[in-house]
């Protein structure tokens, strides 16, 4: 059996477990902190956007020999005062855009990449991308992120309950503004491609949040029964029930986003996985982070507010105050300290009835040398005198 295996194991039955719930002060500042940068490099750098958001035209030449740098540096000043971006293509064609120019400045701008390429005006295509298409695209994807949020908010509340729903939505929040804070970054163009990587990611992130979730719903089921966990500690230790499935989700995940970004995009240029890939890379990371680090102790927070989990936590700790106490008096008559139950409340209730009708288990009678144990011994002293007539224990004759 492999370690990750073996851990995962340890980390279901409880035999190891990482306080994350315990830490979550360290989760959120490093979130913060996280979203300060990307919101900072979203204002400073801006969104790049592509021609197919602000207008432009897409010019695609023949394949050809021309480095990136050689045509950047030939075209420069050619292209009617706008910038270019220029890429190489897979097929060793080069893609050159030019944002914001008209109908007529894109003929002009064709005939001078032809002229400083050296590449015959036939074998350069344009396309003239309006705005009004990107914008649009714009329109349409935000609403449907609008209605996408309300639905998930609105079926998480009726599936597990409002304080898991706010988690979520903070969760898939803090996955978007890392993801567009990255792009603002690193000065990927906004493309269409973008926007479909965004999308993607948000159910990723929710279905790694949901299953977290689920786990923990069914931990907590009868939490106001027992007196030996509060609902922090129960969250905790369902995450780490569900951690190492969180992880391996993940990676086996990023190992094809990643060939689509570092090979797909970074060796054969290919620009639409490019966008795509990087939005998903980065997506996927943040997410499966804010479902470990974020939803789950958000969720605690706020249940922790909750009175009935007030009433749970006042009896966990009465509890473990009595059982110190005992611990200390048994110390200071030199006996061991007795083990806590592993019962829960209802256990706790049931030993109390025993004890009050006048019955005493084993781990009370305790063990007289040379015997089996107090309680066998009165059970034969009792089978020895049935009836009063001393009539040796067995079958009668």
């Amino acid at each position: 059996m492999s370690k990750l295996s073996n851990l995962g194991h340890r980390l279901h039955r409880g035999e190891i477990a990482y306080d994350f719930v315990g830490h979550r002060k360290i989760w959120y500042g490093v979130s913060i902190l996280i979203t300060v940068v990307a919101a900072v490099g979203l204002v400073v750098n801006g969104l790049k956007l592509g021609i197919e958001f602000s207008g432009g035209a897409d010019f695609t030449t023949a394949k050809t020999s021309i480095s990136v740098a050689d045509a950047q540096s030939k075209i420069e000043g050619h292209t009617a005062g706008h910038d270019a971006t220029i890429q190489k293509l897979g097929s060793g064609k080069l893609r050159i855009q030019v944002s914001d120019i008209s109908t007529e400045a894109s003929k002009s701008v064709q005939q001078n990449i032809s002229k400083e390429l050296g590449i015959p005006l036939k074998d350069i295509d344009a396309q003239i991308v309006g705005p009004s298409w990107g914008k649009e695209i714009s329109h349409k994807a935000l609403q449907g992120l609008i209605i996408f949020l309300v639905l998930v908010v609105a079926y998480l509340a009726i599936a597990f309950e409002w304080r898991k729903a706010v988690a979520a939505l903070i969760a898939l929040l803090h996955d978007l503004t890392i993801t567009v804070g990255v792009y603002a970054i690193v000065g990927f163009e906004v493309t269409p491609g973008t926007v479909i990587g965004l999308l993607t990611i948000l159910g990723y992130s929710l279905y790694d949040t949901v299953v977290v979730f689920d786990g923990l719903k069914e931990s907590t089921k009868d939490i106001t029964k027992q007196n030996r966990y509060t609902y922090s500690e129960i969250a905790n230790r369902s995450l780490n029930g569900t951690l190492v499935r969180s992880i391996n989700t993940t990676v086996v995940a990023l190992l094809p986003v990643g060939a689509l970004l570092f090979i797909g995009g970074g060796i054969l240029g290919a620009g639409m996985l490019n966008d795509i890939a990087l939005a998903l890379f980065v997506g996927l990371t943040a997410g499966a982070y804010s479902s470990i680090f974020i939803a789950t102790p958000i969720v605690a927070d706020l249940k922790e507010r909750d009175p009935a989990m007030k009433q749970v936590r006042k009896r966990v700790l009465a509890r473990r105050a009595s059982d110190a106490t005992k611990a200390a008096e048994a110390a200071a008559r030199g006996e061991e300290p007795a083990d806590p139950e592993d019962g829960d409340g209802d256990d706790d209730q049931a030993e109390a009835a025993a004890a009050g009708a006048g019955v005493v288990g084993p781990r009370a009678q305790g063990t007289a040398p040379g015997s089996r144990s107090g309680g066998t011994r009165g059970a034969s002293a009792n089978r020895g005198t049935r009836g009063g007539r001393n009539r040796p224990s067995g079958k009668r004759r």
